[in-house]
Order: structure tokens, then sequence, then C-alpha cells
């Protein structure tokens, strides 16, 4: 089986990284007489996360000219990647396990993200990712087309059927489209709505090994 997995909120623990870039880039911004200052929740950041950075910041802050928001958006991946390099960064607990496990029991592991390459790249080198992932892909090498896309042009780079796990509706989404089967994590950063539609809904990385199961009887 093909498992096609999401990589931030469904394996790497985002908000580590993501949260303190997140409030460091908007405090420049409201510093810099661009936006407001105000102070964000997790839960307001971390909605953000699964989305391509361009789609985030057209969406969060339209208002900013595009040069300003190109600005915060290389700021804020800047910040990210110093502390990734720095070791802040660490995947959910049981997520290495879950994923040898299911490497062990022969399944193909895809990786799938609305990232950029450099950061795809980073992470790979830093958590080691060949060790359970057979193929990557992430959004700019696609021109940042939406993640249902993407499906469909690299699906016929893999025999056999394929299950989509993710914490989105950017994942979910892509099953629903694509007319597969999904696992939907509810220990990431999205809400009952987004993940409705899926199969089965987990809520921790260590039942998705199960969950798999379940879905190929």
């Amino acid at each position: 089986m093909n498992l096609i997995f999401d990589y931030d909120g469904t394996i790497h623990n985002s908000m580590k990284t993501y949260g303190p870039a997140f409030r460091s880039t908007v405090e420049w911004l409201s510093e810099n007489g661009f936006a407001e200052p105000r102070e964000y929740t997790d839960r307001e950041i971390s909605y953000w996360l699964g989305f391509n950075s361009n789609d985030m910041w057209e969406n969060f802050m339209p208002h900013l000219a595009p040069e300003i928001r190109q600005s915060a958006r290389k700021r804020l991946g800047k910040d990210m990647a110093e502390r990734i390099e720095n070791g802040e960064g660490s995947l959910f607990d049981g997520a290495e396990e879950m994923l040898s496990e299911l490497r062990n029991q022969g399944h193909t592991l895809i990786f799938l993200s609305n990232c950029r390459i450099s950061y795809l790249e980073r992470h790979r080198r830093i958590f080691a990712l060949d060790r359970f992932f057979n193929a990557f892909y992430c959004c700019e090498e696609f021109g940042f087309i939406p993640k249902y896309e993407i499906f469909r042009r690299i699906s016929g780079n893999h025999n056999g059927d394929f299950i989509v796990i993710g914490d989105r509706f950017h994942d979910i989404e892509t099953a629903v489209k694509n007319n597969l089967k999904s696992v939907g994590c509810s220990y990431g950063y999205g809400n009952d709505e987004e993940l409705s539609s899926a199969d089965i809904i987990v809520y921790s990385p260590a039942e998705i090994t199960r969950a798999v199961s379940r879905l190929l009887k």
C-alpha cells in the first residue's frame, strides 16, 4: 500500500519552531508600522500550519504590500530554519516508531507537504527522513498547486492503491477528490470539521499503524 503522509502536524511537531518564529515576525511587522500590534494564541498561529507560505501570507495579512509579505515570509522561514538547526524542533512522540513499523510491514511511504524545497531538504537531513520515506514531494516543485492536484501528477510514479494520512483539510481533500481512503490526525493542527470526511480519526501517531491495518481489511 502507498501511504501518503503529510508532514507538519502529522509527523513534525511544528509549533515548537513555528510559534516563536511567527510571533517574532509579526512583532517585526508591528514595530515597522506594517501591522497593528497584538498577541496571537497558539490556536490562532497553528491554524496557518499546513498552508503553503504564499497562501498563508496572502490570507493572513492581505493588506500588506506584496514585497512586505515576501519579506515577512522569508523572515519567518529563516527564523524557523535557524531554530531547527539549533535543535529546537522535534517529531511527535511515537512518530519514528510508527513510520519504522509501517516501512517494515512493506508499505511504500510517500512524503507530500505544502512546504518549500529548502524546508524539505533541511528536515530530511536533520531528522534522517530517508530512513522512512520512499519518495518526497513538496508543493514548490509543482508551482504551489493544491495537494489534490499534486497527487494526480505523482500517482503514476507508484503502483497500487493509496491511503492519505494528515491533520488538515488539504490532506482530507486530497483523499476525497481522488476517491482515496484517509486517516485524519486529530492531534495535529486541524479541527473536527476539517477531518470529518476522514475514514478513521486517530489521536496519536501510535494509532496510525492500526488505522492503516483496518483500512486494508
